[in-house]
C-alpha cells in the first residue's frame, strides 16, 4: 500500500470537532427535487460548504493547525492555490496570528484579494499551487514559521474531517457522498470519518476529479503519490499536481470510487447550480454535481446522495451591474 501510515481515528476526529466549533459555521444541507436538474432521482441534497467562513470547507483544517499546534511568534505560512490561503489568512486575523500566504499566478482575483484583506502577507510565486509551495517552503526555513499545509497534514485532515461528522447529523440516512478531490485533505478526511464512525450503516464516499487534474486517479493506479497534471477551469483549487501521502491510504481502503470530469461538465454545473437554485459554486466546488449531471457517476433511483459544494470563491456573477 502506498503512501504513509496515517492513524487517524474517531476520537480524534471528535476532539477536534470541539476545538474547532465555535470558529465555524453549521453549513446547511439544501434538499430539492432531483427532477430541478432533469435526473431520475427522488432527491438532492447539496451540503453547502460554500457558505462556511471563508468561503470554503478549508477553514476547518485552517483552525484546526492553529488552535492545536503551537504556533511560533514568527507566525505561520501556507502555499495554496487560492482557498487554502484565504482560509488560513482568515483564521490567523481572528486569532491574531501573524501569517504569510503562497499562491501561484492563477489563484482567482477574489481570493488574492480576500487574503490581502484580512491581513496576511501575499506572495504570488510561478504558475501552480507546486511552484508556491516550493517558494513557502524556503520562507519556512529562513523565517521559523509553522507550515500549515493545504492538505497533507495530521491537523488538516482533522479539521476536514469534522464536515463527514456535521453531514451525518443532518442526513442520517446517507447512502453516499460526493466530494472533489484535489490534494485530497477533504475527501480523506470525511471518508475516514464515515469508516470509523459507529455505526453499521454504510456510506459510499465517491471522488471526484477534473480530467485536467487527475492527482487521485493517477495515484491509485500508481499504488503511491505521482506527478499528474495540473491545469484545467479548476486549477487554482483542484491542480496541486500530486495527492497527499497521507491520505492516500485513507483513500485506498476507504473511498469507493474516483470519477473524471471534463471542464465542460464542471462549467455546465457552475451554470445549473446558479439558473436553477441561485447558488454561486467555484469551479472546484462545482465538480462534485459536474459528476451526477455528465453521467459520470449514476445513482440509483432511491439512492440518498449528497453533493458537497465545498466552495464559492468566484467572480462568475458580476455584481457590479446595477440591473
Amino acid at each position: 500500500m502506498g503512501g504513509a501510515e496515517f492513524d487517524i481515528t474517531l476520537d480524534q476526529i471528535t476532539a477536534t470537532e470541539r476545538v474547532i466549533r465555535p470558529h465555524i459555521r453549521t453549513t446547511p444541507v439544501l434538499e430539492v427535487p432531483a427532477g430541478d436538474f432533469d435526473l431520475p432521482l427522488e432527491q438532492l441534497r447539496f451540503k453547502l460548504e460554500m457558505c462556511q467562513y471563508a468561503g470554503s470547507f478549508k477553514v476547518r483544517g485552517a483552525f484546526a493547525n492553529l488552535l492545536t499546534r503551537t504556533v511560533p511568534s514568527a507566525g505561520v505560512v501556507a502555499a495554496s492555490g487560492g482557498n487554502h490561503g484565504l482560509a488560513v489568512a482568515y483564521a490567523a486575523h481572528k486569532l491574531g496570528i501573524p501569517a504569510k500566504i503562497f499562491v501561484p499566478t492563477v489563484a482567482s482575483p477574489v481570493k488574492v484579494a480576500k487574503i490581502r484583506e484580512y491581513g496576511a502577507q501575499l506572495e504570488i510565486v510561478g504558475d501552480r499551487y507546486a511552484d508556491a509551495l516550493a517558494a513557502s517552503k524556503s520562507w519556512i526555513e529562513t523565517s521559523g514559521a509553522l507550515e500549515i499545509h493545504a492538505y497533507d497534514s495530521r491537523e488538516t485532515l482533522l479539521g476536514q474531517a469534522t464536515l463527514g461528522m456535521e453531514l451525518e447529523r443532518q442526513i442520517p440516512d446517507l447512502d453516499t457522498v460526493l466530494i472533489a478531490v484535489g490534494g485530497g485533505g477533504l475527501i480523506g478526511g470525511v471518508a475516514a470519518y464515515f469508516a470509523k464512525r459507529r455505526s453499521a450503516r454504510a456510506v459510499s464516499v465517491i471522488g471526484v476529479e477534473p480530467e485536467s487534474a487527475p492527482t487521485l486517479t493517477y495515484a491509485l493506479s500508481a499504488g503511491e503519490p505521482v506527478d499528474s497534471p495540473a491545469g484545467g477551469i479548476a486549477a487554482d483549487s483542484l491542480a496541486p499536481k500530486r495527492v497527499g501521502e497521507l491520505m492516500l491510504p485513507i483513500a485506498q481502503r476507504f473511498v469507493d470510487r474516483v470519477v473524471l470530469v471534463s471542464d465542460d461538465a464542471i462549467h455546465n454545473a457552475q451554470v445549473a447550480l446558479w439558473d436553477r437554485l441561485r447558488l454561486v459554486a467555484e469551479p472546484g466546488g462545482a465538480a462534485a454535481l459536474a459528476a451526477v449531471l455528465s453521467g459520470r457517476y449514476v445513482p440509483r433511483k432511491s439512492e440518498r446522495v449528497a453533493i458537497v459544494l465545498c466552495g464559492g470563491n468566484t467572480t462568475a456573477v458580476n455584481f457590479q451591474r446595477s440591473a
